[in-house]
């Protein structure tokens, strides 16, 4: 059974920084690939980065070069630095396994706010 909290949402001023993270049981870090996501009101759930079991990360253009996923063996997280956010940043994200379907997936955690807003 998987199950996937996410943690680390809040109010942040435009060009300020968050750190989200996901706590995971259920998952093996070291094989499943991962995957933050977001959810803008009035708007289709969008993956945002990826992590692989080997460690590869991907981005999605609108986030390149500010934000990081990485994972943390230690504490079975995976984790999402965001930096120099923007107001568009604002979204409910989530955590989740990645695979080239998630848009099917039909399980997904209360996910944690962020607001990006002067």
């Amino acid at each position: 059974q998987v199950q996937l909290v996410e943690s680390g949402g809040g109010l942040v001023q435009p060009g300020g920084s968050l750190r989200l993270s996901c706590a995971a049981s259920g998952i093996i870090l070291s094989i499943d690939n991962m995957g933050w996501y977001r959810q803008a009101p009035g708007m289709q759930r969008e993956l945002v980065a990826i992590i692989t079991g080997g460690g590869n990360t991907n981005y999605a253009d609108s986030v390149k070069g500010r934000f990081t996923i990485s994972k943390d063996y230690a504490k079975i997280t995976v984790d999402l630095q965001m930096n120099k956010l923007k107001p568009e940043d604002t979204a409910v994200y989530y955590c989740n396994k990645y695979t080239y379907d998630w848009r099917s997936f039909a399980s997904w955690g209360q996910g944690t706010q962020v607001t990006v807003s002067s």
